[in-house]
């Protein structure tokens, strides 16, 4: 007998949650492994050089990939809040709206990233043979940015529509593309970075426009439906706003990386970037869990603060909250045990390179203990639509104090003060994720039920 299916106006018990937010999990989880998969295909198949230079221009796709996550997250807050209200024709005009942004943006940032995109690589110290690397992977995922912006948008409005299980097999079969390219073009027919370039695109085609066609299609059974819309100012300026956080925390990932590399460069030369390189793909899956989470039940949150159901708002912010705490821990001791296994996979082949990457990672791996809460916090301020609040809390935790431990720890402590950085910056950005859940509740009141 199959289980009654689980919608945003539910009570939330354990179960129940967990069951609504493991496919965005699964989601966050199976971008991470493909995304392994990219890199354990460069670095074991074209070199370490290559693998640097990969892990160097990363970060300039990903930066400006960023809108979609701004208009998934602080879009779908608002179209959550107005299903909640019960106009089920203003949520779709404005997902229509959403969506249509979403590609031009994407359009009009690709063909600034391609003229951009050399003197960036140049600028971030890449030169000979890993600038030429850098160039010819970093162009192709340029090409491809309007439908990685439509994918990073449509994680969170799967959710919205009561079809997070959806989005998880269109993820699962961008996912199997990329994967499938990367050992046929990389490992097989030996085209480089350009292979792995290519089948991230054509990956990121099955995630970010097989979806559109879903929506388009009338007869889906979705809460959500594309239509005509019409361009609404105020409407878009609130969903950017509200999604700043999601923004400022993808695009700080995104510039602090490029400042980690920068200066591990500076430090340990190609094999410091390489051992980060190895840490971000790494790290992407316990990250997937928080993230997944704070996607996942986010529309919830929206759903019943817009139905003004305040009870169901505070069970969720408590049972939430435990729940990061129990993840937190385990996580974080397994992995300090797989830190080495995963470290051989990668850079198996060179002793010295495995000897740094394993202390980096378990230097690094300390973050998790403390990232959830974080994490969650500026999500579920973003989910009441309060996003100035979400934002002031990813900027200082993924930019300002990422910066400030990065640029200082290093004097203090050499090369580990770069891996520790982060958990510093985690560990400053907890007492303001906790100075706003007590602040935040005068106007929100959301930790007491009434």
């Amino acid at each position: 007998m199959s289980k009654q299916k689980i919608q945003l106006s539910d009570h939330f018990d354990y179960s129940r949650l967990i069951r609504f937010v493991l496919p965005c999990i699964g989601t966050m989880l199976f971008t991470s492994i493909y995304g392994i998969v990219d890199g354990l295909c460069v670095s074991n198949f074209v070199g370490k050089t290559a693998f640097a230079a990969v892990n160097l221009i990363m970060p300039v796709p990903m930066l400006v990939g960023t809108v979609g996550f701004m208009l998934g997250t602080g879009g779908s807050a608002i179209v959550g809040i107005t299903l909640g209200e019960g106009d089920k024709t203003r949520a779709d005009r404005y997902f229509s709206l959403f969506m249509s942004t979403a590609l031009i943006a994407g359009i009009v940032l690709s063909v600034l990233g391609m003229l951009l995109l050399r003197p960036v690589a140049l600028m971030l110290g890449a030169e000979g043979e890993m600038l030429d690397y850098a160039l010819r992977y970093g162009r192709v995922l340029m090409l491809s940015l309007p439908t990685f912006i439509l994918q990073n948008m449509f994680q969170s409005f799967f959710v919205t529509a009561e079809k997070p299980h959806l989005g998880f097999y269109f993820t699962v079969g961008a996912g199997c593309t990329n994967m499938v390219l990367d050992v046929l073009l990389v490992g097989i027919l030996h085209w480089s970075v350009e292979g792995a370039a290519i089948a991230t695109m054509l990956s990121q085609v099955v995630g970010g426009l097989l979806p559109v066609f879903y929506f388009l299609n009338r007869k889906n059974t979705s809460l959500l439906h594309l239509c005509r819309t019409q361009f609404e100012g105020g409407v878009l300026l609130k969903a950017c706003v509200n999604g700043s956080s999601e923004l400022m925390t993808n695009l700080s990932m995104s510039l602090v990386n490029i400042l980690y590399n920068y200066q591990l460069l500076r430090f340990a030369g190609e094999d410091g970037v390489a051992a980060y390189g190895v840490i971000m793909y790494a790290s992407f899956l316990f990250v997937a869990v928080f993230v997944g989470y704070a996607v996942g039940s986010a529309p919830i949150v929206s759903y019943h603060y817009g139905a003004n159901n305040r009870k169901e708002v505070n069970n969720l912010y408590r049972k939430s909250l435990k729940l990061i705490g129990v993840v937190a821990v385990v996580m974080t001791i397994g992995s300090m045990f797989i830190i080495p296994h995963v470290a051989r996979f990668f850079v198996g082949y060179d002793e010295n390179l495995l000897i740094l990457t394993t202390r980096a990672f378990r230097l690094y791996g300390l973050s998790f203990l403390i990232m959830g809460f974080n994490v969650y916090a500026s999500s579920f301020f973003t989910a009441l639509g309060d996003g100035v609040t979400s934002a002031l809390i990813s900027f200082l935790r993924t930019l300002l104090f990422q910066v400030a431990a990065v640029l200082l720890l290093p004097f203090l402590l050499g090369i580990d003060g770069i891996w520790l950085a982060v958990t510093a910056a985690e560990l400053a950005a907890l007492l303001v994720s906790i100075g706003m859940f007590i602040t935040r509740d005068q106007q929100f009141h959301y930790r007491k039920a009434e």
